[in-house]
């Protein structure tokens, strides 16, 4: 069904902080495309050790590295453009904040059938299920075209050169912060 997410991925350094926000989007479509995959194969042969193994990796990236994501963006790339955006730009940051809250809702009922086939308690999707897999899936598309096409080409803008070191190093400290084996970090929250 493919590699984990993250993998075959050209290095991208924290020293290019917003070249690592869309690096991680990539890593989003690429998860997302496997949850896709597996969602097929599971429809069409059931459960098996390869459906399993596809959605621990769905379920680690979206518990684990997904978060660490948002947190950046709420942290680094929202609040300069709240505090100085054009009014469109500041509109446009609310409904993403909106958007980062509504995938963690999103994820919660999205996580539980993905959990229940790798602990082996389905074999198969749910008409409840599909709607909460594509509730969550769907949400991306839109979001990560306006945070690459406006959000990130806007803060770059307000943002002075200097102020990327810090922030590359900030978002590589958030990481290294050890988690014990199926901690999830806390979710970023969303502010107005």
């Amino acid at each position: 069904m493919g590699l984990p997410p993250g993998f075959n991925t050209p290095a991208v350094g924290f020293e290019q902080p917003f070249a690592m926000l869309e690096a991680c989007h990539e890593r989003v479509q690429r998860t997302l495309a496997l949850l896709g995959r597996l969602r097929e194969h599971v429809r069409e042969q059931g459960s098996d050790d390869s459906a399993r193994q596809a959605a621990r990796d769905v379920l680690r990236y979206f518990d684990i590295a997904a978060p660490l994501h948002h947190q950046d963006e709420e942290l680094h790339v929202f609040p300069p453009l709240l505090a100085q955006g054009a009014p469109a730009v500041v509109a446009l940051v609310r409904r993403l904040l909106q958007d980062h809250g509504d995938m963690v809702a999103d994820w919660a009922a999205a996580r539980q059938p993905l959990q229940a086939l790798v602990d082996g308690q389905i074999r198969a999707f749910g008409a409840a299920d599909e709607a909460a897999l594509d509730r969550f899936a769907g949400r991306y598309a839109r979001h990560i075209a306006d945070e690459e096409g406006v959000a990130y080409p806007s803060v770059l803008q307000l943002l002075r050169p200097d102020a990327l070191a810090p922030m590359g190093r900030e978002m590589a400290a958030r990481r290294q912060s050890p988690r014990p084996e199926g901690v999830r970090p806390p979710q970023p929250r969303a502010v107005p």
